[in-house]
């Protein structure tokens, strides 16, 4: 039987520099539900297909992303659900490399997640379903032959004064029983990892304008007067984006969920356990080095 389920999703994975991947994480008997419960969320906003983060330009998309949000927030301080987001940057000196495999660097990350979050985030001896996106590239057959070997590790039972009673067994920290590739438009679980996804990556590119974005909002407060004059250096699509983002920072610092937006110029949470987790990848040791292409 399977006992939890993790939907699956990336953000600008043809980006220059930053990239993304998100899991969304919950016990399996609660996961038809949530996902009616963000279907509704989207059609009481008027969204009739699905919610894309590319598609936050306009006050409809980021209403529906704020009442996500807020939704996401209120069952992971319930210990219901868990959102994880990795980031790395292709410029650091694991990535900035030759012939650097983008597709088997995205598997990579996404193996990086998943055995984290499955290993150390829900009860050990989990049994799992996963519904990554159909959109992606990724081979999830053998991703999911990876995981499950990782979540496989030999024990040592018995007592040491007695040898004969010494028996090594397998154990497993977690099972990976099936993997469908599901149509975000279909699973909207989906979307919400598309959405924190989205925003992980926008947090750090656009921090600066974010700030800027602050700064006018704290202006046209003291002096209502020029309301509108400075906001002209954002597009629509900026503005929409920068309002989402700030609701985000400030919800999770109202649920004391340990997410910092400043600190590393972009959204990082510190402890890693905090069920909305932004993880920033750095390189694991020094062979940790981005996959080549072979005809490279």
């Amino acid at each position: 039987m399977v006992s939890h389920v993790a939907y699956g999703d990336e953000a600008y994975k043809d980006a220059e520099r930053y990239r993304s991947v998100a899991i969304v994480t919950l016990a399996a008997q609660n996961a038809s539900e949530y996902a009616g419960a963000i279907r509704g969320i989207l059609d009481d906003s008027g969204i009739r297909k699905e919610f894309k983060w590319s598609n936050l330009r306009q006050a409809r998309e980021r209403f529906a992303a704020i009442k996500i949000a807020d939704w996401v927030i209120t069952r992971a301080c319930a210990q219901q659900i868990r959102v994880d987001v990795l980031v790395w940057d292709t410029y650091d000196d694991r990535h900035d490399v030759q012939g650097r495999d983008d597709i088997a660097n995205l598997q990579r990350m996404y193996f990086h997640l998943f055995r984290n979050v499955l290993a150390n985030r829900w009860p050990i001896k989990s049994t799992w379903k996963l519904y990554p996106d159909e959109n992606s590239a990724i081979d999830w057959r053998e991703l999911s032959q990876y995981l499950d070997t990782a979540g496989v590790h030999l024990i040592l039972e018995g007592s040491l004064r007695d040898w004969n009673s010494i028996k090594l067994k397998w154990f497993h920290d977690f099972r990976i029983l099936n993997v469908e590739q599901v149509h975000s438009e279909n699973a909207p679980i989906c979307q919400v990892a598309d959405l924190f996804a989205g925003v992980a990556v926008y947090s750090r590119t656009h921090y600066d304008l974010y700030t800027q974005w602050v700064e006018c909002q704290s202006l046209q407060q003291r002096l209502p007067i020029i309301s509108g004059v400075e906001d002209r250096r954002f597009s629509g699509r900026d503005k929409e984006r920068c309002i989402f983002l700030d609701h985000l920072n400030k919800q999770c610092k109202k649920n004391k969920l340990g997410v910092s937006l400043k600190t590393k110029r972009g959204l990082t949470t510190f402890n890693p356990s905090n069920p909305i987790n932004f993880w920033l990848y750095v390189p694991q040791h020094e062979e940790d080095v981005a996959p080549i292409r072979s005809d490279a």
